[in-house]
């Protein structure tokens, strides 16, 4: 995974870099913690500007949040809602969990945004609420351009800092790099099977 990710990095530079965080928003197949560390790596090797990479990487995560803000802009809380309902197996989100994103939403505004972009678990979801709620375009461009710019700062400085180790640190990031996408595909795939019991919490008891 760590030659897969630093090859197609070197091979697509920054249209790669914000290909892959465009993807890791909408439906993460890798996670932004292993491709801007990576990104950072190979910013280290002088192949690319760490401070452009940056810039990709937050263009990427935002684009990827602007297609969720839509989404949720567009069909409104019952339709996201049914389409939880529908589809939510597949989606691994259960009606309830978007109304607890809406509701977090509606308590934190768009602190909520800001902060929920440094939440891996919250990255993508967070956009919905905003959506639904009717926040302004240049307000929630705003708070997540920020939040991406400093969560996607952090992961590139983490994998630039290393670049004495670069060699060292390969041998291990490797095995950890795709243990982590085998976790996230099994971490999926419960989602999907507990679907039901997410979905109906009190009904499961019986």
């Amino acid at each position: 995974m760590f030659d897969w990710i630093t090859g197609f990095v070197e091979q697509s530079g920054y249209p790669g870099i914000a290909l892959l965080m465009f993807l890791e928003n909408v439906f993460p197949p890798i996670p932004s913690e292993l491709i801007m560390p990576l990104a950072g790596f190979t910013a280290a090797q002088g192949q690319l500007n760490v401070v452009l990479v940056i810039v990709a990487g937050t263009i990427g995560a935002m684009a990827g949040a602007l297609m969720w803000y839509y989404a949720g802009r567009m069909l409104g809380a019952d339709r996201v809602r049914s389409l939880a309902e529908r589809h939510g197996r597949w989606m691994t989100i259960t009606p309830a969990e978007v109304d607890q994103a809406s509701d977090w939403f509606r308590r934190h505004g768009a602190n909520a945004v800001f902060f929920g972009r440094l939440a891996p678990a919250v990255r993508t979801l967070i956009s919905v609420p905003a959506g639904i709620a009717g926040m302004s375009l240049p307000k929630f461009l705003l708070y997540t351009g920020a939040g991406s710019a400093l969560w996607t700062a952090l992961l590139t400085g983490a994998g630039y800092l290393l670049r004495d180790q670069y060699q060292r640190v390969a041998g291990w990031v490797d095995p950890v790099s795709t243990g982590i996408v085998v976790l996230l595909v099994a971490w999926y795939v419960y989602r999907v099977v507990t679907f039901n019991s997410r979905q109906h919490p009190k009904e499961s008891r019986h």
